[in-house]
């Protein structure tokens, strides 16, 4: 190695003499690339990595003017839009990053960007190589991120589903490959197997029989070489990080058998099984290969999702124009024919249509939209022709929060799946102590047997379908709720919802639809005209995001101008108007209020002027949802802000007996907390501002899509279509879920806990270990696939 690159370990070439300083000794050099990186890793005290690698780095090239400068564009902010979400100053983007190739490097990119100070988080996966990175955008840039990468070997650029799809492709003709050769020579190999079978009662002759072994050594090393070195790859790449994985068994199994039976090749002594080993290795192969197809199908429907955006736009602004939709900025107009997929989120400026919302909805009947309302990236306009301004752009999109959110509730790992992989290491332990307690007895009992049994053993018991059981059921759940509308955001959810044994509900908006219409307004000081009133109270609900204010935005008349407006959460809005203090809000806010059969009041310098009497409707389904509940044994009470009685009387009418009513956000956290307790757990659903305080505080919060952003953020689960029926469904998924896993659980120890005997006692043969392995793993499989339908 002394004429071997430190950092790439590739040969040095003729007149190259660069070196560096490293633990007082001088490591040569191949590159000025190879030295500024191991200079710049070594200097910034991350020299831990050079002591800890477990394979080479990859070539460095050092870095030019144009590759600074290609880094300086990701600072632009129409090219962010596509790959970066921000909350605040707070920026995060999926990284894919090359040259990652041992856990050392994980290491050592965490480390590099936390030098950098603003970082908040930084997360590297080191099978997908990508990296998931928060950080403070207004005191550190992206570029600056990419370019502190890159002086450490490391390229690279935002992820984008294009590539990953190539990827999986190329993942797919990996397979076929491997499966190409394996099958290839395993036909081959059989043929000697069997001449050499026959021989043994026709009398062969032993140069013959010698030749056939050389024959089918040569033919079954490229199995082994090529189609089976993943899994050896595999079992040594989790060997290295200090973990038994599933590969190591059958790595043990496959090249044990192969340099016993080159053994007996070359030194003309004993059996040869090249036949077997290429048969283990080309059904081991077709079954990784349709569980990575089954698992494929499982993950596509966010793919698909990112399908649906169309290409072009048609561009309105000043002429119109054809454009790629990924151009497309804020504030653009947007021309949509009938049958056309909306390109962006905007509001409707003119026309009247439908939009098909089925793909992020689940609700195939078609929504209407008139002038002023919001429209979805995805969506298919299907009447009129409609024109929209865009309103967000990129990763604000809905249908890429929906890809976004979806990625981090399957990335964030439930702690039943952190058992269950730690119980399957703890398996294979106990696997090779088992096997080599089998391998001990069979060789004092009959030694030709010894051998081949342990293979079987290895094989047949190797945990895959253990640890598949619960990731392939959650994955088949979160993508068949996304399908009906219900969007999973914590990893959490469906695991909880087996747990829950109340529901608060809040009135206004979740179980009423929040369609208000003004029913009744009363005069309490007649000095003040009924259009002053209606202008006060329209200006000051235009501030607010609570259903209720659409009833007073939708009046005929022209709204004040107010100052100073300030909305106090749960009691209402105050603002400045010609001097004096007016507001609206609830009754006894400002002073003692009379007409309590009212809805809303309207205050002047803390006197009652005006007071509102508002309708809500009850959505259609929700005493269907609220039986369907209840039949489930759970716990059903409402806690709603609105003190008046014709909101006791609504909630009754639904069958729910147990309301708290006039509840301010603080109100509705302390009835949750103190059912929490009480050793209750409890769901809350709402929609509206004052809600998000109260979602914190539950067990699972779950928000619907028409309320407002801020409980949507805050929500674990979003309805989507804002129908109640949904959290039925959601219910009933999630103990679907449950069963299913059960089921998987069951079938994979089962399997093991029975093929573990028989394979010790020498009953099983290995080509049938293999196959029970394989159909243990694509039962259970197919099993989590049955969530889809």
């Amino acid at each position: 190695m002394a004429n071997n690159c430190f950092h790439c370990l590739e040969p040095i070439p003729k007149g190259i003499s660069l070196s560096i300083e490293f633990e007082n000794d001088t490591k040569p050099m191949c590159c000025l690339g190879c030295q500024a990186v191991a200079e710049a890793i070594i200097d910034q005290g991350m020299s831990d990595y050079y002591k800890y690698r477990t394979e080479s780095a990859g070539k460095v090239q050092e870095l030019v003017p144009e590759q600074i400068k290609m880094f300086q564009s990701y600072d632009d902010e129409d090219i962010q839009s596509e790959f970066l979400t921000k909350q605040g100053d707070i920026a995060e983007i999926l990284l894919s990053v090359e040259g990652i190739s041992c856990a050392a490097c994980a290491w050592l990119i965490e480390k590099q960007l936390l030098n950098l100070g603003h970082v908040v988080r930084v997360d590297v996966n080191t099978s997908t190589y990508r990296a998931m990175i928060k950080w403070d955008q207004s005191a550190l840039k992206l570029s600056t991120i990419i370019e502190s990468l890159a002086r450490i070997g490391y390229r690279a650029y935002p992820f984008q589903q294009d590539h990953e799809e190539q990827q999986k492709k190329q993942t797919a003709k990996s397979y076929v490959r491997r499966l190409g050769v394996a099958g290839l020579m395993t036909m081959q190999v059989m043929m000697f197997a069997f001449a050499m079978y026959f021989g043994m009662f026709s009398g062969m002759d032993e140069d013959f029989e010698q030749y056939f072994r050389w024959i089918s050594f040569v033919l079954a090393t490229p199995v082994i070489l090529y189609s089976a070195l993943p899994f050896l790859t595999s079992a040594i790449r989790g060997l290295k990080a200090k973990q038994l994985n599933m590969d190591l068994p059958v790595s043990l199994a496959i090249f044990g058998a192969y340099a016993a039976s080159s053994w007996a090749t070359i030194f003309e002594t004993g059996e040869v099984y090249f036949e077997s080993i290429c048969m283990f290795t080309f059904l081991l192969l077709l079954g990784k290969y349709l569980e990575f197809r089954a698992r494929l199908k499982a993950s596509e429907f966010t793919a698909n999702l990112q399908k649906l955006l169309p290409l072009t736009a048609r561009l309105v602004n000043n002429e119109e124009e054809i454009i790629a939709a990924k151009r497309l900025k804020l504030d653009d107009k947007v021309m949509i024919k009938a049958g056309e997929t909306i390109p962006a989120d905007g509001v409707l400026l003119n026309g009247k249509t439908t939009v098909d919302e089925a793909m992020m909805t689940g609700e195939h009947a078609a929504v209407s939209k008139q002038t002023g309302d919001q429209v979805y990236a995805g969506t298919v306009n299907h009447d009129g022709v409609i024109t929209i301004s865009v309103n967000q752009i990129g990763q604000d999109t809905l249908i890429n929060q929906i890809v976004r959110l979806q990625h981090q509730a399957l990335t964030s790992r439930p702690k039943i799946a952190e058992i269950t992989d730690k119980v399957a290491q703890w398996f294979v332990a106990c696997l090779l102590i088992f096997a080599s307690i089998t391998a001990f007895s069979w060789y004092h009992i009959d030694p030709e047997q010894a051998f081949w049994i342990t293979i079987a053993v290895l094989v047949a018991t190797c945990p895959c379908a253990l640890s598949l059981a619960i990731p392939t059921a959650l994955t088949c759940a979160v993508a068949k709720l996304t399908q009906q509308g219900v969007l999973i955001k914590q990893s959490h959810v469906l695991e909880t919802l087996t747990k829950v044994t109340n529901i608060a509900f809040d009135k206004t908006g979740t179980l009423t639809e929040g369609k208000f219409t003004l029913l009744d307004t009363k005069l309490i000081d007649t000095n003040y005209p009924l259009d002053s009133v209606y202008s006060i109270a329209k200006a000051l609900e235009s501030y607010s995001e609570h259903p209720i204010s659409k009833a007073f935005l939708e009046l005929k008349v022209a709204p004040v101008s107010l100052q100073h407006v300030e909305i106090k959460t749960g009691k209402g809005i105050s603002a400045q108007w010609e001097g004096r203090t007016v507001a609206i809000g609830k009754a006894n806010w400002l002073c003692d209020v009379q007409a309590l059969e009212y809805d809303v009041f309207l205050y002047i310098d803390n006197q009652v002027i005006a007071a509102f009497k508002l309708q809500d409707k009850i959505r259609d389904r929700a005493e269907a949802t609220i039986n369907d509940l209840r039949d489930n044994n759970l716990d059903l009470q409402v806690l709603t802000g609105d003190p008046s009685n014709a909101g006791k009387e609504l909630v009754h009418s639904l069958g729910i007996s147990n309301i708290e009513t006039g509840c301010s956000p603080a109100d509705k956290q302390n009835v949750v907390e103190k059912l929490a307790a009480k050793g209750k757990i409890v769901a809350m659903v709402g929609d509206g501002v004052n809600d998000s305080p109260v979602f914190n505080s539950a067990h699972l919060s779950i928000a619907m899509a028409s309320g407002a952003d801020i409980s949507k953020n805050t929500a674990d689960v979003v309805l989507l279509n804002s129908e109640l029926n949904a959290i039925s469904g959601l219910f009933d998924t999630a103990k679907l879920t449950r069963r299913v896993i059960k089921q998987n659980l069951a079938i994979s120890l089962c399997y093991n806990g029975s093929i573990l005997p028989l394979a010790a006692m020498g009953l099983v043969p290995p080509w049938v270990a293999v196959i029970g392995m394989s159909a243990s793993s694509l039962i259970v499989i197919g099993n989590s696939l049955r969530l889809l339908k």
